[in-house]
């Protein structure tokens, strides 16, 4: 891949979206990490009017690494930060919710999921009310291995109004990021969702974005993990589609 023409095409796209939209600039998560780093580079480059948020949302990691990285990301790439805590906002939600979480014996890991999923979906809603007020458009941050793996929250952030990394691998991801300079402790640091302390998105899921990558080339990995990947596809392609609607004219045809 020619990174160089990539970032130019991804730049003069952006431009054109913001163009046909009329929207006044572009707003992104900033978690510190990899994609947001980079998508929040491409806008700058796009248009001066960017802004990134910082989202702390009860994990000590969000006010600790997460923070730092972005703020330094921002600054490396003079993008405007502001910071939003939604800790409470979570917690004020658990609390409506009460014992509703834990009806129907629903499982251990189900519970833990519908927990840590509400952050990227706070997170989405923050996006919105902000964009909205600023007549700005929402900017995704997902990557193509990770929309693969389906590793990506439901209407949190998977929910965005364009997305100019979605096409590229982990791999490329760090290509792009080594071009453009970005800073070492970004590139150097290990791919979390920034869900709770500790987490890592490569423990989480099982599976190496170096397979990942592999397997979407079409090169050679291990049985095993192809059957992962290929089973993790399978799981999320829901959240890779529109919700289904009905239509009585599809149900008379068949």
């Amino acid at each position: 891949m020619d990174v160089s023409q990539s970032i130019e095409k991804r730049v003069e796209w952006i431009r054109k979206i913001l163009s046909d939209s009329g929207a006044k600039g572009i707003i992104y998560g900033n978690s510190g990490g990899k994609d947001c780093t980079l998508v929040g580079a491409l806008c700058k480059l796009a248009t001066p009017n960017v802004l990134g948020v910082i989202m702390p949302c009860q994990s000590s990691q969000n006010y600790g690494s997460d923070r730092d990285d972005a703020l330094r990301a921002g600054k490396h790439f003079g993008i405007e930060q502001i910071e939003i805590d939604l800790s409470q906002t979570k917690q004020a939600l658990l609390d409506a919710l009460g014992d509703r979480l834990t009806e129907n014996n629903a499982g251990e890991s189900n519970l833990k999921m519908a927990s840590v999923n509400i952050n990227p979906r706070l997170r989405m809603t923050t996006l919105y009310a902000l964009g909205q007020a600023r007549g700005y458009l929402v900017a995704g941050t997902g990557n193509l291995d990770e929309a693969t793996l389906g590793y990506f929250t439901k209407w949190g952030d998977g929910a965005h109004d364009f997305n100019p990394i979605a096409d590229l691998t982990v791999g490329e991801i760090y290509e792009h990021l080594r071009y453009l300079n970005a800073p070492i402790t970004i590139i150097e640091k290990a791919p979390s969702a920034g869900l709770y302390q500790g987490q890592t998105d490569e423990s989480e899921l099982g599976i190496k974005y170096s397979d990942v990558d592999k397997y979407l080339r079409g090169e050679e990995i291990p049985d095993d993990v192809r059957a992962k990947i290929e089973s993790a596809k399978k799981r999320a392609g829901h959240k890779l589609r529109m919700p289904v609607k009905f239509s009585l004219g599809a149900l008379l045809s068949d």
